[in-house]
């Protein structure tokens, strides 16, 4: 303990405080967060694509489902007919079927398979559009693609 000499020539005890110990620890927490904050930040560098609005050309080939949400779980549409999942796959089969026999069968040159748009309303939840989506390329479509509304007075533009 340090003890001064106070005025009256008394030894008195000091009441400052040690502020050694607490830069110490301060500086290796500073190094420590130094060296853990980059390694907790992972990103991949990308480029996205800078698209404000690009239109679909659809083809009568194409498939067209509107999904949402409602009181007795998710509503698929195929076209203007509602099907449930079962459905859904036994439907999407016999159209990519039928659409592969129609180009000339699976090993024709040039084959063209058809594309899924799914409309999707804004308050589905995730799981209606993602069981969808599983649905469709179990019964083997490749593209799938959403359909959504763009803002009014917006451009189609390719940045």
């Amino acid at each position: 303990m340090a003890i001064s000499t106070g005025s009256g020539g008394d030894d008195v005890p000091m009441s400052d405080i040690n502020t050694t110990p607490l830069v110490d620890v301060m500086l290796v927490l500073l190094i420590i967060f130094l060296i853990a904050v980059p390694v907790v930040i992972q990103t991949i560098d990308l480029t996205l694509p800078k698209v404000q609005f690009e239109p679909t050309t659809t083809k009568p080939e194409n498939v067209s489902l509107s999904v949402k949400g409602g009181p007795d779980g998710c509503e698929i549409f195929w076209g203007l007919t509602r099907v449930n999942h079962t459905e859904l796959l036994d439907r999407a089969v016999a159209k990519l079927k039928a659409e592969i026999d129609r180009q000339g069968g699976p090993n024709a040159a040039g084959l063209e398979l058809p594309e899924v748009h799914i409309r999707g309303d804004i308050n589905t939840p995730y799981r209606c559009i993602g069981g969808t989506i599983y649905t469709m390329q179990m019964a083997g479509f490749v593209k799938v693609g959403f359909i959504s509304e763009p803002e009014p007075g917006s451009t189609t533009t390719r940045l």
